[in-house]
């Protein structure tokens, strides 16, 4: 156990430090501390030693220098069983500080800033603070150091229980805490100036440092006999799945989440309400409509097989009239913007749904990254829109305007299905989906068949698929499944082909330039 005799506060965060500096008054804890943190405790009537007095050293170049003394960093960083150390203290006047509470300079929030100028990032970068919290949890066996206001009522306690002391378990714990948070910290700091260095590609710096937050334990991993946690950004995107809200249900699974996040990636990508179900990280079903309730049932109609057990994800308020439908399935979780209090008891009746909130809008991740064994794989995102007024009709038919309107929807469906893929789509629903082949002709044949299986007629259907015909195999299949457009990247060494197979078959054929894999 360390009596906690000295403690050394100064905090940027400023949230419950007036009653945890009373707490430590109550153990008759000695408080120094600097600035502005001083000037608080002063106003509240809390006695407190300026560092500058207690340093017999004056705060200087506009704050930047405070801390940074002997009496200062010897005082922590003396070791307690070291009669070496204890003996130099003596001689040079350095008393023990058992106690640090520092948190630093909002940096991160000060570059959140609209045209935040570098001036003021710079400013707002601490190093006394940094200093204090290593010196304190390197030296973990003689001080505490406490960085997180949300740990202030755990200290309270222990020094209640153990009579002004904290124990050695209780230590270790905020060191650990402690160098985490300098870390991260660091890490911003890192990450922002190497972003304004011209002279590198800004998006994929030589080294990249990430910082995630543990958001949740999960339920468990893709098997029962897998752990999981679910990490998120250190400043989520508001409109990605990091940011939901869960309503009611049970535990989320790694796999859940996986899911979770095709459906609302894809969802996001409609303007008309619409309805996507995701199962095994593929969309089974995607519909449109003018109300949600129809959406529903064109996504559902698609694959009511695969849906059993699946995501569902609205990107418009999830209304009764859809609650009521949605809950005559089994379904795993569902997503959407909002909810009205009517929807809400509808799910009530079943408890074990997950419900989940995110704001909807049109933010996108700056860059993806996937683990693989010895590194990560980082990209950006698959943000490309596009432009039907620019895409290409290489085939002799062109299209109408409900064929486009068709087209463009299949598109953005095929984005967000395993390569290979292939998506029938027709008025706005998507009829038969084949995903994660490896031959482009097995997922136009297993398209067909989930087509055929749920009794939807391709008749006049559009196609899209996310990659280049390599033979014209594929084109044959869709053709006699009665499909009438298809729209695709092209670049094929056979486009020449393909081309020609759509002409004879009736086809109207449209080459869009971009690929859209999805791995």
């Amino acid at each position: 156990m360390i009596k906690i005799k000295r403690a050394l506060i100064s905090v940027a965060d400023k949230k419950g430090i007036i009653e945890f500096a009373k707490t430590l008054l109550k153990f008759n804890v000695e408080i120094l501390s600097t600035g502005g943190t001083a000037k608080l405790f002063f106003d509240n009537n809390i006695p407190v030693i300026e560092v500058s007095n207690y340093t017999g050293f004056p705060e200087m170049l506009d704050g930047r220098v405070k801390t940074l003394h002997p009496k200062i960093h010897g005082g922590i960083l003396g070791k307690r069983d070291d009669e070496k150390h204890l003996q130099t203290m003596l001689k040079s006047n350095i008393p023990l500080i058992d106690l640090v509470v520092v948190n630093l300079y909002p940096f991160e929030s000060t570059i959140l800033k609209e045209n935040c100028p570098l001036s003021d990032a710079i400013e707002n970068i601490d190093i006394g603070g940094p200093a204090m919290i290593r010196s304190s949890a390197k030296n973990y066996n003689g001080v505490a150091v406490v960085t997180d206001s949300e740990d202030y009522k755990m200290i309270e306690d222990a020094l209640k229980k153990n009579d002004g002391a904290l124990n050695l378990e209780c230590r270790f714990y905020l060191a650990k805490k402690a160098f985490k948070y300098t870390a991260k910290y660091d890490s911003a700091i890192s990450n922002y100036l190497n972003g304004l260095d011209k002279s590198e590609n800004l998006a994929y710096p030589k080294k990249l440092n990430l910082t995630f937050n543990k958001k949740i334990d999960l339920r468990y991993g893709e098997n029962p006999h897998q752990s999981a946690s679910f990490y998120v950004d250190e400043i989520p995107n508001k409109s990605s799945l990091g940011s939901f809200r869960q309503l009611q249900g049970k535990e989320l699974s790694y796999n859940n989440l996986n899911d979770a996040d095709t459906a609302w990636e894809c969802v996001k990508s409609f303007i008309l309400p619409t309805c996507v179900i995701v199962k095994h990280a593929n969309p089974c079903g995607v519909g449109s409509s003018r109300d949600l309730l129809n959406a529903y049932k064109k996504a559902l109609s698609t694959d009511p097989t695969s849906a059993f057990g699946g995501i569902i994800a609205c990107n418009s308020l999830l209304d009764k009239n859809s609650a009521s439908q949605i809950i005559t399935q089994f379904i795993e979780v569902v997503i959407a913007p909002s909810y009205n209090t009517e929807s809400l008891k509808i799910f009530k009746s079943k408890p074990n749904i997950r419900l989940l909130e995110i704001t909807l809008d049109n933010n996108f991740n700056t860059f993806e990254a996937k683990k693989i064994s010895g590194g990560l794989l980082v990209q950006s995102p698959d943000n490309f829109t596009l432009d039907m007024d620019h895409c290409k009709v290489v085939s002799k038919l062109k299209p109408n305007e409900e064929q486009m309107s068709d087209m463009l929807f299949a598109w953005r469906v095929a984005k967000y299905v395993k390569s290979n893929a292939i998506v029938f789509c027709k008025n706005s629903q998507t009829l038969g989906i084949g995903a994660g082949q490896t031959s482009r002709v097995d997922s136009t044949k297993i398209a067909s068949i989930k087509a055929q299986n749920a009794n939807l007629d391709l008749k006049n259907s559009v196609v899209a698929s996310d990659a280049f015909f390599p033979f014209r195999d594929g084109i044959d299949v869709l053709a006699s499944a009665g499909a009438k457009c298809v729209i695709q990247p092209g670049g094929s060494l056979k486009d020449e082909e393909i081309i020609s197979a759509a002409n004879e078959l009736g086809l109207v054929m449209l080459f869009t330039g971009y690929r859209h894999f999805r791995h």
